[in-house]
């Protein structure tokens, strides 16, 4: 099959220019999370990471469970509190503890522990209930329509692994039982239907309580799992495979990612072809232990592990979920449904079919009744609605307003003074919106919103003469105006080590997919963990479809060679191709995944910082087709983001990309090669990201296959960590109940409970490292030539937003390190300055200008 690579019409418009850098807008302000007030970020729960190897890389059991109590007692010693959550020993060997900040960081300082790492809280969206189900528009995206149709494949004899909130295993369209036979087949529950790890919900409940049946009483999983293999009302992207369900949620509120290394560990030994994780932690490295343990699943059992890029897209770029984020984890990001399904109203004379989406905080639209419309201003109104409309003028009637000004609530009750029976907002950019008309005294009249077009449509059969609208029962299929585009919600990349993520993109804005049965059995869900089980689906076909199977690596190369970019979403019209460190290689295409006859490797280029030049890569191509081919080479830009990580810029610079030849030929079944040299626009300004496509396209079928590319513009050090925020961080700080308080030089401590200095730290980028020196405050010098350490980090993630904080603790001691269970020693009452150090990204640690650091003010230490 010929492969219609779209990106090749858009090389003409942004290869020319090469030296110029100029900036492109989006239509309308990407969403940002603000700055606002200082935000605690510090967890409570911990990944303790110990020094031995675990059974996955060779470690055995045995020793693995000697040196998890060496480590106990090596902490009941040194007086340390925590409690133990989980055990490690396969996929990673440590623990995962409830420790205070001050406690966590003395157990980093005990000889038996490798490292410790903060354990994320993750949260997920409430399923909403949706009009009739269906999956058809997103699996057309994908080509999985025709891998099915045309190909036959369906996944059977594939199980994918689902870890999450469980799976409806009664479903009808996911096979209605559990166990040997059924096609929800293995499965655990890790957690139980009362457990929630979010502290401010009424609801909190953080202690797991395991069972042996991952049912779903969630919504989530079940979600997931229909996208990944449905059959029946709801068809999947492989409808044939079986599932191993792992229930990572309770039924409502948040997890911890301590649990879902657990869930990892029980599915090495369970056995799958694929695991799909919809669940991440944004901002770490793949250094975390989610991420290094999803890698091991990959790398040591066998699994393809896919997850979701996260839902960070408006906290900015180097944010990218871990365990997506992992160094052989497919991360997904997501594009929106190319079509709408909405309830649906029809207007005169011809019975023209609107769909509308239902506003919150109003009545619900009838489904039959018919009413004149009428509008109150016209396309052009800026401020339709927003003063007080003429007493009686829209008596029984229903009132068509455009978007604009004011807000929703204002135009629905002036409408209402007015006497309308019912309110139509149509926007007044492309597209539906969901709105809400919330106010006091409540809205009392239907009210619905409903496109630009479909506004504009109704607003010129209005200036031409009276319309009729009547409500209807019925679903209305629209084409969504942010189709093929990436999600607002989905997260920028790249890694903190300049690596690409995402990897690339599936369907997983407004998916309806199966939901438990008591919850209507079928619903709407949008996020990148929408996205992850249309991969992890594909991945599935591709290991049907190939006899012996397709190894891991090559199931990765066919779905990324053959992706196929997206235009920018901020302005299609445009026509630039969206951030590489956005949408990765593009949205699948399984049929051509499936029949491609050519792979190229690697499936990206992470071109690392281009302070030192241009950067030569080669490529490797792989002709497993039964004809000789020769390959041509070219590229195609893609926008790059410039300085700065929390709201992105957007700019048309594109990269210089030479070939060490114009093209190869490549003997049917053998291997040939190229080498990609390619360089930052000069123009771009430092510390940008920049990328691209490299295209290779086959004589014999003309199918163009593409590889990703992706760099950091200067010098990747130049990047401030300890930026100084509204708030004024660091900040040494006292702790009253939930309370810091800024404190001054001087301060005293006496080191009783939490009468403690805190820390209080906004790392605006992740960090190689994150020290605390101990010193005199009299001299500056350190308490001791070498154990002058009060806190050790390495692997630092960088806050969510501008104004987002840690707080670190200092429990008045110094790290010893003797490794003879005195790894401590107290540092005596007086008065010292704290002095963090932090290692930039990918710093050299031997280069001083690689550091930051900042002295906080005197710190009086007098004990009781």
């Amino acid at each position: 099959m010929k492969r219609f690579l779209a990106v090749c019409a858009l090389a003409a418009v942004m290869g020319a220019g090469a030296a110029q850098a100029t900036q492109v807008f989006p239509l309308t302000p990407p969403p940002t999370a603000g700055s606002g007030g200082p935000v605690d970020e510090t967890p409570m729960t911990w990944f303790v990471e110990l020094k031995g190897q675990p059974r996955s890389e060779g470690g055995s059991a045995s020793a693995l469970s000697t040196e998890r109590q060496g480590f106990r007692t090596e902490a009941a010693v040194a007086g340390i509190q925590f409690t133990e959550r989980f055990v490690y020993d396969n996929l990673f060997n440590g623990l995962s503890v409830i420790a205070s900040p001050e406690n966590a960081g003395r157990l980093k300082q005990l000889a038996s522990v490798d490292g410790v790492f903060p354990v994320a809280t993750v949260s997920l969206p409430e399923p909403q209930p949706g009009p009739s189900p269906e999956l058809a528009t997103a699996i057309v995206q994908t080509q999985a329509d025709i891998a099915q149709n045309t190909l036959g494949l369906t996944g059977t004899g594939i199980r994918v692994a689902v870890m999450d909130t469980g799976t409806d295993f009664d479903h009808p369209d996911l096979g209605g039982c559990f166990g040997p036979g059924c096609r929800v087949e293995v499965g655990y529950d890790f957690v139980g239907d009362a457990y929630n790890n979010d502290s401010a919900s009424p609801t909190y409940n953080p202690i797991p309580t395991p069972d042996a049946i991952p049912d779903d009483c969630n919504g989530h999983g079940t979600h997931v799992s229909g996208i990944i293999g449905a059959d029946g009302a709801v068809t999947g992207v492989a409808p044939g495979v079986t599932f191993g369900a792992y229930r990572v949620f309770g039924c409502a509120g948040s997890t911890s990612v301590d649990i879902m290394l657990a869930a990892m560990e029980r599915i090495a030994q369970d056995g799958a072809d694929v695991l799909n994780i919809s669940i991440g932690s944004a901002f770490q490295w793949p250094g975390y232990p989610t991420a290094k343990a999803a890698s091991r699943l990959v790398k040591k059992k066998g699994i393809l592990v896919v997850a979701s890029a996260g839902n960070n897209g408006a906290n900015g770029l180097f944010a990218t979920s871990a365990p997506g984020v992992g160094e052989d984890v497919v991360g997904v990001a997501s594009y929106d449904n190319a079509y709408l399904r909405a309830r649906g109203f029809t207007i005169s004379p011809d019975n023209k079919e609107i769909g509308y989406f239902q506003a919150t905080a109003a009545p619900i639209a009838p489904t039959s009744g018919t009413y004149p419309l009428a509008r109150t201003g016209t396309v052009a109104s800026a401020a339709d609605a927003c003063a007080a409309l003429p007493a009686g003028s829209l008596t029984g009637k229903v009132a068509l307003i455009r978007r604009g000004t004011c807000g929703f609530y204002v135009k629905v009750k002036n409408a209402e003074a007015a006497g309308a029976v019912g309110v139509i907002i149509y926007n007044n950019i492309p597209g539906l919106q969901n709105i809400t008309v919330a106010g006091v005294p409540a809205v009392v009249v239907p009210v619905v919103s409903v496109s630009g077009a479909s506004g504009a449509l109704i607003d010129g059969r209005l200036a031409s003469g009276p319309v009729d609208l009547t409500w209807q029962n019925i679903i209305v299929q629209e084409a969504n105006v942010t189709g093929n585009l990436i999600s607002a919600f989905s997260s920028y990349g790249l890694s903190p080590d300049l690596v690409v993520k995402p990897d690339l993109g599936a369907p997983g804005g407004l998916i309806y997919s199966t939901i438990p049965l008591e919850r209507g059995g079928h619903g709407l869900l949008s996020g990148t963990s929408m996205a992850s089980p249309h991969v992890a689906g594909a991945a599935a076909l591709l290991l049907e479809s190939h006899h012996p199977r397709f190894s891991l690596d090559e199931v990765r190369e066919r779905l990324s060679n053959t992706a196929i970019p997206k235009v920018w979403g901020g302005n299609p019209g445009l026509g630039f191709l969206d951030n590489v460190h956005r949408q990765g290689a593009g949205m699948i295409q399984v049929a051509d995944a499936a029949l491609a006859t050519t792979r190229v490797t690697p499936v990206k280029l992470s071109l690392g910082e281009s302070a030192g030049g241009p950067v030569t890569q080669q490529l490797k191509i792989f002709n497993d087709g039964i004809a000789d081919a020769t390959y041509t080479f070219s590229h195609v830009p893609a926008l790059a983001t410039g300085p700065g990580t929390f709201a992105p810029t957007f700019f048309s610079a594109p990269a210089t990309v030479a070939f060490s030849s114009p093209s190869v030929f490549v003997k049917a079944g053998k291997k040939g090669t190229v080498n990609v040299t390619i360089d930052a626009n000069g123009v771009l300004a430092d510390r940008s990201i920049y990328g691209g496509y490299i295209l290779v396209t086959s004589n014999v079928d003309g199918q163009s296959l593409s590889v990703p590319f992706a760099g950091f513009k200067g010098d990747y050090q130049s990047i401030q960590v300890l930026v100084p925020t509204v708030n004024n961080f660091p900040w040494l700080a006292s702790l009253a109940g939930t309370t810091y308080t800024n404190q001054p030089a001087g301060a005293t401590y006496t080191l009783v409970g939490s009468d403690v200095p805190f820390l209080l730290v906004h790392l605006d980028h992740q960090s190689s490292q994150f020290n605390v020196e101990v010193r005199y405050a009299a001299t500056n010098s350190p308490v001791h030539p070498v154990h002058h350490y009060a806190i050790k980090e390495e692997l630092m993630p960088r806050n969510a937003t501008a104004a987002g904080f840690f707080a670190f603790a200092w429990d008045g001691t110094r790290i010893h390190g003797n490794g003879n269970n005195n790894n401590t020693k107290v540092v005596p009452d007086g008065q010292y300055v704290l002095v963090l150090k932090v290692l930039k990204a990918l710093g050299d640690p031997n280069n001083p200008a690689h550091w930051e650091s900042w002295t906080s003010p005197v710190i009086t230490l007098d004990r009781p």
